[in-house]
């Protein structure tokens, strides 16, 4: 580990070097690249600096230890900075983990009515609120880029952009299938019905590795319009979007500009590409790959919100909550922090490499 530490530490001084270079501070792209490489590597280079002071401090206690007049006090710092060491040591362990390159990213959110017919579009509704809620607690903006109406409540699709710090690497555990058991409004015999919806996160993708031509773009026009089908505005703002090699629509009626609305469905639509690609790499990944919490399988049902008994339960991890109340309003730092915790001891463990 400590090769691996002083690897780092050596880097970022280099970084420090490079970033003072007249030619280098000239290139904005150059600039943006090291800043972001210094700043990722900046919290391991702090934490080495405490591990190195710990073990600086227990062979200074030992030292100690043969003046009679000083052992009880090298005793008591021995024990406090051996403590210490180990708890700086479980730290950079979870630190030098690779990290997943889309964590800082932006995310588009696709959530969509699936089994269940109303009650499926309703619950939809209730977890883009949820999401809606969790970004507020985070500071994050979230902006609907396109929505279609259930047309008893809820969304049958709604697709929307989330923005903020680091949003992808919390809100990645949130692909999948999620399903309620409630009774719905519309049952008179109090009977609890289970309905499911999907959820999928995908890093927002600027610069990618493929090429998008033209010639392979099929763009429509037509009239945004609003819940019931009324058209919300005159002109032809809406843009829908193929991309007719693999068949991937995504329409953006969210902005009055029709140029801004096709600006949005481009980004999605490498997004969802970009997606696309990976969930190819994921299917032929070996199933001991394959044993992971973070973005995987979309179509696995990952979590059951049970509301006559109050509780949500993810089942990737066997966790429970008794607060599917607080959830619903947004509290999802539990189930997402029981989920971080559990994917990084399976990578410590190299359960998921």
């Amino acid at each position: 580990m400590e090769e691996r530490l002083e690897a780092i530490l050596k880097r970022f001084n280099e970084i420090k070097e490079e970033l003072l270079k007249p030619d280098v501070m000239q290139d904005f792209k150059k600039v943006k690249e090291l800043s972001k490489e210094q700043s990722n590597l900046e919290s391991i280079v702090n934490k080495y600096d405490e591990y190195k002071d710990a073990n600086e401090k227990i062979k200074e206690a030992k030292s100690l230890m043969n003046d009679t007049e000083l052992r009880e006090m090298a005793e008591l710092e021995l024990e406090e900075q051996t403590s210490r060491l180990e708890d700086i040591t479980k730290e950079l362990e979870i630190l030098l983990i690779p990290k997943d390159e889309n964590d800082g990213k932006n995310v588009i959110m696709e959530i969509r009515g699936a089994a269940g017919g109303d009650e499926a579009n309703i619950f939809a509704g209730d977890l883009f609120r949820m999401y809606t809620y969790y970004a507020e607690k985070n500071n994050w903006k979230i902006e609907i880029i396109n929505e279609v109406p259930g047309t008893s409540g809820g969304f049958s699709q709604v697709e929307c952009m989330i923005k903020g710090e680091n949003v992808y690497s919390k809100l990645k555990y949130e692909s999948g299938a999620h399903r309620v058991q409630r009774v719905p409004e519309t049952e008179s015999q109090g009977r609890v019905h289970t309905s499911t919806a999907t959820v999928v996160v995908m890093p927002e993708v600027e610069d990618i590795d493929f090429e998008i031509k033209e010639s392979d773009l099929k763009i429509d026009v037509y009239h945004s319009s609003g819940a019931g089908g009324q058209s919300v505005n005159t002109s032809n703002s809406a843009v829908r979007i193929t991309h007719l090699p693999t068949n991937t629509v995504v329409t953006c009626q969210n902005e009055r500009s029709q140029m801004k609305n096709k600006e949005q469905a481009m980004k999605i639509l490498k997004s969802k590409i970009y997606d696309n690609l990976e969930q190819q790499k994921y299917n032929e990944m070996t199933e001991e790959r394959k044993n992971k919490v973070g973005t995987g399988d979309r179509s696995e049902k990952i979590r059951t919100y049970n509301y006559p008994q109050n509780r949500v339960t993810d089942h990737r991890i066997n966790f429970s909550i008794m607060e599917l109340d607080r959830v619903m309003d947004g509290n999802l730092d539990p189930i997402i922090t029981a989920l971080i915790t559990e994917d990084q001891r399976r990578k410590l463990e190299g359960e998921n490499v």
